[in-house]
């Protein structure tokens, strides 16, 4: 099989089981969007999800986190991952949006990058969720995925060699769905530890089945 005809039917998989896919993290707005994919670096979008409706409830929006300290923030957040350093972020990231974008997150990848806790995967996360761009955020789950399924090669041994092996394979239209479908595969089929092969659609495309 080629890579080429691995990708059509990997693509057309997903496209059958999830045609409607969309992230696990909850939120509200744009801002919302970004403070939580911020918090999920290292940590499970459940943890999340689990303290971020008490942080949203004391700061819905930019304005409101610029007017704090870190130590503020940081009573919501304790449970997660890196604690201190993700409400230092924070708060710097949501002073930054107040004094240079009028308290609204920006599209543009420049633009987020150059915000306090933002790195290309999150940026491409938010531009995917929030404003419908075709870019694909690779975190462990796709990383591990995409050479899992033989989309990528061995030779893509980082996440940016990865996301642009699957940006040049996958369709335009399907990118922000795909990034869903490979994070949601790993995440509950395509485990780390332990693949549930048994459970798995692809296993006659997959070049690692252990079946």
């Amino acid at each position: 099989m080629t890579r080429k005809e691995r990708y059509e039917a990997v693509l057309a998989y997903f496209r059958k089981e999830m045609p409607e896919v969309q992230t696990e993290l909850e939120f509200g707005n744009v801002f919302q969007l970004l403070v939580a994919v911020i918090l999920s670096a290292q940590c499970t979008d459940k943890r999340i999800n689990q303290v971020t409706p008490e942080l949203f409830r004391h700061y819905p929006d930019a304005k409101t986190m610029a007017e704090v300290e870190p130590e503020d923030v940081l009573e919501y957040i304790k449970s997660v991952s890196y604690p201190n350093s993700k409400a230092e972020h924070l708060v710097k990231m949501a002073r930054i949006l107040v004094e240079k974008h009028h308290g609204e997150v920006p599209s543009d990848m420049n633009l987020l990058l150059d915000l306090p806790g933002v790195g290309r995967k999150t940026a491409n996360v938010v531009q995917s969720v929030a404003f419908g761009k075709s870019t694909m955020a690779v975190d462990t789950h796709v990383f591990r995925v995409s050479h899992r399924l033989g989309l990528v090669s061995k030779k893509d041994d980082t996440p940016y060699k990865v996301e642009q092996m699957l940006v040049k394979n996958i369709p335009a239209e399907d990118i922000p769905r795909a990034h869903h479908w490979l994070i949601l595969h790993g995440r509950y089929i395509c485990t780390s530890r332990r693949p549930h092969c048994e459970k798995c659609g692809l296993v006659s495309v997959c070049p690692s089945a252990c079946l």
